[in-house]
């Protein structure tokens, strides 16, 4: 029996239907994601789901006694509390004695008031749930709980919404980009949370690592049909692509057929009395199903890029400092051509005034950076498109430029710009406020890239992005001329665009890790796994014991070609790698695919063992 049916349900706004006659059912422990590109409606059908927005048409049904939490995509709250009543927001009575226990330990001195409290907390068994309310407030990155509700961030906010979700165990949770604002550590967290609770989870996520390892099925709404795969993202992937094959091939051969029927039916005679009236009905399907798509628009991102000089970026031994918390210390470091740099570490770190003074929106304390004069900046940071809502999409556009340049002398005007990015001619003319949250960002980037900057700085770029727009982004980015430095929280995303990690560790250390986050994971686990044994290993050698091997410090000559000869090795097979993608997804022949296959997977093992052996080199190469 389901936990959750939902039937024939639509939904229009003014001219646009989002979707038509949807349903689908979940069952007890179920976690599906809904994917599709911006604008098809995944956070509309989440607010029907969870009560927030009523369908046009259509019946949504929970089982009996289902208790079900919803996380939106932009949480609201009452104006003027605390983000403890924020968090802690509900009719059950343990969070009600949590609250007052909270306040008690506020007066100490009034005894008689916190002993009621504690009295409280024993009548309602809430001392477990307090622990828990702790671990997860810790993990979420929330202290200071006093703070009022209207002035924290968005992705203070936002964690408070998500914390109280969790922590009011509903059977039924409902969550619209639950990734956004968090940091890595804290994602990784949540997918493990997630994926070993014992409840139902309905959700929209763009994050495919997240997808891959939570997820039990896959909602994909597509072509205005809601198409439904059984198991992870890796999975859907591989039978979307069944789909496609199977849906062109029925598409040739329904207008193959078609064309033989139009013959047909244009050498009868005219009276339709002496035609076959079935072969006549049967030839309106067969045009119908010949009629359809199978070709997918995407969006264009040939832009042109600026010419960079030899000077680009230089920190000259700087150090920053918010009162006690310190964020760099004498850092130096230049800026190479085409570098890819991620930037990573926990929230409060100084990520963001790393950027600011890189941009020169910021001085530093003490120490110099300087910018090379043929530096462009393209900054996309999180507050995205401002005060543009009262604005006309085309307007936003040709606000910076009537025409546009592109590679090789190429121009567009600012309504063909647009179409590149999927926006149809019938939304040039709508206002901003009317787009998705995911259109807004898609016309944000437009605005970021059309100015030809040669350094871009991305920050948290796949925030409410499709995947397909954010695989198209990943392309271009590979093959972007200049330089970029990305903030995310992404993971996938990290691990296809960077070529080395900035971890921002606290207290001033900046770890410079050669490689992208997957590695930089494993590289911690291999070290924290060291020290474990090491300190469960006895400290004292047996005297019988050979003397103990001097550290290495730095590469022997040998050493030394081998780890420059790697660099360029790596660097071709990255190159072969990409061609034999390219070949793979431009052929449809079984044994071809097949040849094609073997001599990637070849390669990936080859790149992987150069790379294992780059980053031991790397260690000493200093």
């Amino acid at each position: 029996m389901n936990l959750l049916s939902a039937e024939n349900l639509s939904k229009r706004y003014g001219p646009k239907l989002l979707f038509e006659n949807f349903s689908f059912g979940m069952a007890k422990g179920e976690k599906v994601a809904i994917v599709a590109p911006n604008g098809s409606g995944k956070t509309t059908l989440l607010r029907a789901i969870a009560g927030a927005e009523p369908a046009d048409s259509g019946k949504i049904t929970f089982r009996n006694g289902t208790k079900v939490g919803y996380l939106p995509q932009e949480p609201e709250f009452a104006e003027g509390i605390s983000l403890t009543d924020a968090i802690m927001i509900s009719d059950n009575p343990i969070t009600a004695a949590i609250k007052k226990y909270e306040a008690a330990l506020q007066s100490p001195d009034d005894n008689e008031n916190l002993q009621r409290a504690m009295d409280e907390m024993d009548r309602t068994k809430a001392w477990d749930f307090e622990a828990r309310v702790r671990e997860v407030l810790g993990q979420l990155g929330i202290e200071n709980t006093d703070m009022r509700i209207d002035t924290a961030s968005g992705g203070q906010r936002k964690r408070a919404a998500l914390a109280r979700v969790l922590l009011e165990e509903p059977e039924f949770i409902i969550m619209d980009e639950p990734t956004n604002h968090l940091d890595l550590d804290t994602i990784e967290w949540l997918e493990n949370w997630l994926s070993g609770g014992n409840f139902t989870l309905l959700m929209v996520t763009h994050d495919r690592y997240f997808l891959d390892r939570v997820c039990s099925d896959i909602l994909e709404i597509d072509r205005g049909e809601l198409v439904r795969y059984t198991g992870n993202y890796t999975y859907y992937l591989e039978k979307k692509a069944e789909r496609e094959a199977n849906l062109a091939s029925s598409v040739e051969k329904a207008k193959n057929l078609m064309r033989t029927e139009l013959e047909w039916i244009r050498r009868q005679p005219k009276a339709r009395g002496t035609k076959s009236k079935s072969r006549i009905d049967a030839f309106d399907g067969i045009k119908a199903k010949a009629s359809i798509r199978t070709d997918k628009s995407s969006i264009e991102l040939g832009v042109k890029t600026e010419r960079l000089g030899s000077k680009i970026i230089e920190f000259h031994n700087v150090s920053k400092s918010f009162g006690e918390l310190k964020i760099t210390e004498h850092l130096d470091y230049t800026f190479k051509r085409k570098e890819k740099l991620g930037i990573v570490g926990r929230n409060g770190t100084g990520k963001t005034t790393f950027v600011k003074m890189m941009l020169g929106e910021l001085a530093p304390d003490k120490g110099k950076v300087v910018q090379g004069e043929t530096v462009k900046f393209g900054h996309y940071d999180q507050e995205g498109l401002a005060n543009a809502d009262h604005k006309r999409v085309i307007e936003v556009v040709t606000d910076i430029a009537e025409i546009i340049e592109l590679h090789k002398g190429h121009k567009l005007s600012a309504t063909q710009m647009l179409e590149r990015f999927l926006f149809a001619r019938d939304k040039h003319w709508q206002l901003v406020s009317t787009l998705s949250g995911g259109e807004k960002r898609r016309l944000y980037l437009l605005t970021v890239l059309m100015a030809n900057p040669n350094f871009l700085v991305l920050d948290e770029p796949t925030n409410d992005l499709d995947i397909d727009t954010l695989q198209v982004l990943e392309d271009y980015l590979q093959t972007f001329d200049g330089c970029l430095v990305v903030v995310s929280h992404d993971r996938f995303f990290m691990d296809k665009v960077v070529d080395h990690l900035f971890v921002f560790e606290g207290e001033g250390a900046i770890r410079d890790f050669p490689g992208n986050y997957t590695q930089y994971r494993e590289k911690k686990k291999q070290e924290l796994k060291s020290a474990q044994q090491s300190s469960a290993s006895p400290k004292k050698q047996p005297e019988s014991s050979e003397p103990e091997k001097k550290e290495k410090t730095k590469l022997t000559y040998g050493e030394r070609l081998e780890f420059e000869k790697l660099e360029e090795e790596i660097e071709a097979l990255e190159e072969k790698k990409a061609e034999l993608a390219e070949a793979l997804s431009s052929t449809n022949d079984n044994e071809e695919l097949m040849s094609i296959s073997a001599e990637l997977d070849a390669v990936v093992r080859q790149c992987d063992e150069k790379n294992d052996r780059w980053l031991e080199l790397a260690e000493w190469a200093e």
